[in-house]
């Protein structure tokens, strides 16, 4: 009997779930790492864990996309192979799963290698370690047995307990997906912060062009349209969430006051900016500025 031949419907099945499972896979590993990071801070590290910049948005975007994806494709595998079961035989899906299977196997080899090698070489295995080796081997783990039970037929004789199955992980998905809400915030309220990082750059640059001006003319500005230079095109910024300019106004000969009304104060875990006090304006020379605010 001649084996069954794959047809482009089957190859680009076949090749959609995969793609979408490699890529899924690998950004809920990553979107885990996060949290894990956010909730055990390094302390050895000099700018501490910030969710907003750490790519959880995209994260849980790619799985939001690509879960449902997976399981629709999967789907319809299935359904064609109840249909015609000699699609079980095609060689893209024996490709497909055994690559599967050597790459789930890798994993958790090269996983519980890292981890012996991290005690025996006497590195601090902190908890933030631990919980990372864990997640890396139970998603591999849990990946192995789905595709070597599906290699072996078992979902095929047990089509209901394949489909709890996808259920479980759409559930799983979901569930991380909503915990990103609770440290990512809303995207109305990540929209804020973003208005709130901007108008922070914007003082910054405002306090470097009235240090420029004071070394040149030895006095402060007397308000921001004298910082307009039409050689470097400087043109003091403006709020962009409201439209306004910002308050500035000088309190003696060599201070002054830089304001703008921010929605909610500096985000927990945010890298706070320093930047460094010109020589000439202060009488220590040198310090640093905090741009945290309330």
């Amino acid at each position: 009997m001649d084996k069954p031949k794959a047809t482009p419907k089957d190859f680009f099945l076949w090749a959609g779930a995969m793609i979408a499972l490699y890529v899924a896979v690998f950004n809920f590993i990553a979107l885990v790492w996060d949290y894990i990071n956010y909730a055990f801070p390094n302390p050895l590290s000099y700018y501490p864990a910030d969710p907003y910049q750490s790519g959880i948005s995209w994260e849980m975007a790619t799985l939001i996309v690509l879960t449902p994806l997976f399981l629709a494709l999967m789907y319809f595998i299935h359904k064609d192979i109840k249909n015609d079961p000699s699609r079980a035989d095609i060689w893209v899906r024996r490709w497909a799963l055994y690559l599967t299977l050597f790459v789930a196997g890798f994993t958790m080899a090269a996983d519980l290698i890292y981890v012996l090698y991290a005690f025996l070489n006497g590195t601090d295995i902190t908890t933030e370690f631990l919980l990372k080796a864990l997640i890396v081997l139970l998603v591999a783990a849990a990946g192995f047995m789905h595709f070597i039970a599906d290699l072996w037929g078992y979902w095929g004789k047990y089509p209901m307990r394949n489909r709890y199955v996808s259920i479980g992980v759409g559930v799983l998905v979901l569930c991380t997906i909503i915990a990103g809400f609770f440290i990512v915030g809303t995207p109305m309220q990540a929209r804020l912060y973003h208005f709130d990082e901007q108008k922070v750059n914007d003082l910054q640059q405002i306090q470097s062009q009235v240090t420029y001006y004071y070394q040149a003319k030895q006095k402060l500005p007397a308000s921001l349209g004298d910082l307009t230079n039409s050689i470097s095109g400087f043109v003091a910024p403006q709020d962009e969430q409201t439209g306004q300019a910002y308050v500035y106004k000088t309190t003696a000969t060599l201070s002054f006051e830089l304001c703008a009304t921010f929605n909610t104060p500096t985000r927990p875990g945010q890298s706070q900016a320093t930047v460094p006090e010109p020589a000439g304006l202060g009488p220590s020379g040198r310090g640093f500025d905090n741009w945290q605010h309330g």
